[in-house]
């Protein structure tokens, strides 16, 4: 595997700073099926930028959490043209870092790449419970003609028997998708956008105790006043300090086996919402690695 230097990579750490990494950060721009704004095939390097200013210090945990993980970023490479086929291939790369005992973070790109990404989890875990935040439930068989679609992500996952989805923020959804989850109920649950007030966190805890988790977030989750740098921007999302109370029960019960963060379509001149993301992403691995 092809690595950025240190100082290229995610964090922009200094090159002086030697670590055996525990995780492996993919940039993979992949964008075919975008439905409204495009651009998230620029996600990564701008993600991988801004985390460049990023503070290392975590006030929340008194430490540098970096040098407790150590982070690797992998070089850019071509993605296949084929959809299927370039799905293919960040599989195979999961398998890899997988097989070193790494960790790995794939920065999309659009929502699709995640069936891909969580193949070889699919394979290696007896059950695996994916918790996905989006604004949508990503449940179509097909959109527009592709049944790989980022509109069918998450049912493109459930086509794995053992994978079960714990959802997050879900605010917009077709009456087909409806149809899908009343008959799938067993294996899909859904913390609705519209009952935020309401959520009992101590029933999701429950859910996940000691379960093998995949977090595939969907910056479109977030709301639209904090996050408008999507294809598809919903009102009636989730907030900073909430996101991250989830992520932090789903670390402390559970087992986080690896992660994607995909949809950001960055805005040029507007580097906050890259930066956001690149923050979340440092986040996750904290809470993995520091809980």
């Amino acid at each position: 595997m092809n690595y950025l230097s240190n100082k290229l990579g995610f964090l922009g750490i200094d090159n002086k700073f030697n670590f055996k990494e525990k995780v492996v950060v993919v940039p993979f721009g992949l964008e075919k099926t975008v439905s409204y704004g495009g651009g998230t095939k620029n996600g990564p390097k701008e993600i991988i930028k801004a985390s460049h200013q990023v503070e290392l210090y975590d006030e929340e945990l008194n430490c540098e959490p970096y040098k407790k993980i150590g982070i690797k970023t992998l070089k850019s490479f071509k993605i296949d043209r084929n959809i299927k086929k370039a799905l293919n291939q960040i599989s195979k790369i999961n398998e890899e870092i997988l097989k070193k005992k790494n960790f790995p973070l794939t920065l999309g790109g659009e929502h699709s790449i995640t069936p891909g990404c969580i193949a070889p989890f699919a394979k290696r875990y007896k059950n695996l419970c994916l918790l996905h935040f989006d604004a949508h439930a990503d449940l179509r068989e097909s959109y527009n003609g592709e049944k790989f679609s980022h509109a069918s992500a998450i049912r493109r996952c459930l086509d794995y028997k053992n994978v079960s989805v714990i959802s997050f923020g879900i605010r917009n959804i077709s009456k087909n998708e409806i149809t899908y989850l009343k008959k799938n109920s067993s294996r899909i649950n859904i913390f609705w956008a519209k009952d935020k007030n309401k959520w009992n966190l101590n029933k999701f805890k429950k859910m996940i105790k000691n379960k093998s988790v995949y977090l595939t977030f969907d910056v479109d989750g977030l709301d639209s006043s904090i996050m408008p740098a999507t294809g598809t921007p919903e009102p009636g999302g989730l907030l900073w300090d909430e996101t991250l109370g989830i992520i932090k029960i789903a670390a402390k019960n559970s087992n986080i086996v690896g992660a994607d963060i995909n949809e950001l379509s960055p805005i040029k001149g507007f580097n906050s919402y890259n930066f956001l993301v690149a923050k979340l992403a440092y986040k996750i691995l904290t809470y993995k690695f520091l809980y």
